[in-house]
C-alpha cells in the first residue's frame, strides 16, 4: 500500500550531484542547531559575497535583518535535471489538490465543491458524490484531500473544506468511503470543526498530513482579519494552529496542550497565519509552509507544543505597507523571545501552497529535495536541505505562467501539480526521454 502524505522513519538520506554539493558548500558553512532546527547565530559563519540568491528584488521590509545567516535569499542553485511537463488535464476549476491514487489515477478537489477522478490518460470524471456542502468564496470551498493510510483496505478519504454555518462558516475536516466503482463517497461524516466560528472569505488553511506515528494532521489559518488575528495566540480554539487527532477526530491524549481547562486537546502547536502546506520528511519531521503578509512567507518545521509567534513575531509589512504589523496584542518584531524562527523565509513572497518532499527514483539528484507550489510566484520552488537548514534554492516552471497550487509525488516516483487557474490543469513531471 502507497501513502504519499506518510514519511516513515530513515526512508532515504539527502542525495544531491557533485556539482550541486560543491555549490552548496560554497554558501554556507556547517552552523550548530537550536531547538528551532535554525542555525545558531553564534556559530553560524556568513554568507560568501559570491553566494548569488534565486531573488534579486528588494526586500518589502528593507530594515529587517534575518534571524540568521542563510535565513532568506539563500544560494542559487541548479540540479540540471531535464524534464518534460506533461499536461494531464485541463478545464478544472480552481483545483486545490491533487491526491494520486495507488493504480494510477488522481483525486482533484475543485474550490467550488467538487472532487473529481482523474485517470492516468487524464480523462476527467464527473463530480463524485456525497461531498457536503461548501462554503464557496473568496479563499473557501473543497480544499485537501489525503487518503487514509489504510486506503489499500478500507478506501477511506479525508478531507477538508470552508463549512457553511449559521450566518457564517469555518474550517471541517470530514472522511468517508470512496465506492468500489468509484463514482460516490458513503458513510460521509464530519470528524472535526475549527472554531471559533466567523463569518469571512480568507484564510481557511488547511492541509492533511498522515504521520508516522498514524495521526492525522492538519493546518489551519487564522481567518486573516485584523481583529481575527490574536486568536493564532490563543489556546481556546484552533484558528491559526496545526492540530493532531486520531483518524476518527478524537485528540491523543499526548497532545502538548492536554488537560489544561484553557486550551483545546487537539492543537499540536500555534502562532499561524496561513497554513497551506504540510508534509513530513523522509527523517519523520514534520514542516509547514505558511502565507505572510507582504514579505514574510515561512517554511518551518513543527514541533509539538511550540510557538511560531503570528502575529506579535513576523517578517515583511502589511499590506497597507505599514511596518511594523500590528494587532490587538500590539506591534509585530521579526525576532521575540521564546518563539520559533522560521527555518527560512521569502521577501518578497512566493505565496506559498503544497509542500512535498521527493523520495523517489525519477529524480535521483532531486531526493530530499522539498517542492513548494508557488502561487503569486507562479513557480515551483525547491528547496536543497542539510539537516534541517535550507542550503539551496531553485525556481521551476516560471516559463508557465501559472499559479501552483499543490505538488505531490506518486507512487511511480513523478510529481504531479495543480494549477489555481478558472481553467486550471493537472500537470507530470517526467524525466526528459522516459
Amino acid at each position: 500500500m502507497y501513502n504519499n502524505r506518510i514519511r516513515a522513519h530513515g526512508v532515504r538520506a539527502l542525495a544531491t550531484s557533485a556539482g550541486v554539493i560543491a555549490t552548496l558548500a560554497a554558501c554556507i558553512a556547517p552552523a550548530a542547531q537550536n531547538t528551532s532546527g535554525a542555525p545558531s547565530t553564534s556559530t553560524a559563519r556568513a554568507l560568501p559575497a559570491s553566494c548569488t540568491p534565486v531573488e534579486t528584488r528588494a526586500p518589502n521590509a528593507k530594515d529587517q535583518a534575518p534571524a540568521f545567516p542563510g535565513q532568506t535569499r539563500i544560494c542559487s542553485v541548479s540540479s540540471n535535471v531535464a524534464f518534460d511537463v506533461v499536461v494531464l488535464a485541463k478545464g478544472l476549476e480552481h483545483p486545490w489538490s491533487v491526491e494520486p491514487l495507488p493504480d494510477g489515477q488522481f483525486l482533484v478537489t475543485e474550490r467550488p465543491g467538487r472532487l473529481r477522478l482523474i485517470s492516468a490518460s487524464g480523462e476527467i470524471s464527473d463530480p463524485i458524490a456525497g461531498i457536503p456542502a461548501v462554503a464557496a468564496g473568496g479563499q473557501g470551498g473543497l480544499l485537501d484531500v489525503a487518503l487514509s493510510p489504510s486506503f489499500a483496505t478500507d478506501r477511506t478519504i479525508f478531507w477538508t473544506f470552508s463549512e457553511p454555518r449559521e450566518g457564517s462558516n469555518g474550517t471541517a475536516i470530514a472522511r468517508g468511503v470512496l465506492s468500489a466503482d468509484r463514482k460516490r463517497l458513503d458513510d460521509v461524516r464530519v470528524i472535526f470543526r475549527v472554531m471559533p466560528t466567523y463569518n469571512g472569505k480568507q484564510h481557511f488553511g488547511s492541509r492533511i498530513a498522515f504521520g508516522p506515528d498514524g495521526m492525522l494532521y492538519a493546518s489551519f489559518g487564522e481567518r486573516s482579519d485584523t481583529p481575527m488575528r490574536p486568536n493564532a495566540q490563543k489556546l481556546d480554539g484552533q484558528l491559526g494552529k496545526v492540530i493532531r487527532i486520531r483518524p476518527d477526530g478524537t485528540a491523543p491524549n499526548d497532545n502538548p496542550f492536554v488537560g489544561r481547562a484553557d486550551a483545546k486537546p487537539e492543537i499540536w502547536d500555534l502562532g499561524h497565519r496561513n497554513p497551506q502546506g504540510l508534509a513530513f520528511d523522509p527523517q519523520g519531521r514534520l514542516w509547514q509552509v505558511e502565507h505572510g503578509t507582504r514579505g514574510g512567507d515561512e517554511l518551518n518545521l513543527i514541533q509539538k507544543g511550540k510557538n511560531y509567534g503570528w502575529p506579535l513575531q513576523a517578517y515583511g509589512i502589511e499590506y497597507s505597507g505599514q511596518q511594523p504589523i500590528t494587532s490587538a496584542l500590539g506591534p509585530s518584531a521579526p525576532q521575540v523571545a521564546g518563539m520559533e524562527q522560521p527555518v527560512y523565509f521569502w521577501d518578497p513572497v512566493i505565496a506559498p501552497s503544497g509542500l512535498q518532499f521527493y523520495t523517489g527514483n525519477a529524480f535521483p539528484a532531486w531526493r530530499g529535495n522539498a517542492f513548494v507550489g508557488g502561487l503569486g510566484g507562479k513557480r515551483l520552488v525547491r528547496l536543497v536541505l542539510d539537516g534541517t537548514r535550507v542550503v539551496g534554492e531553485e525556481h521551476l516552471l516560471t516559463d508557465r505562467n501559472q499559479r501552483v497550487r499543490d505538488v505531490r509525488q506518486g507512487p511511480d516516483g513523478l510529481l504531479y501539480l495543480v494549477t489555481d487557474e478558472q481553467a486550471g490543469e493537472l500537470w507530470k513531471l517526467v524525466p526528459k526521454g522516459r
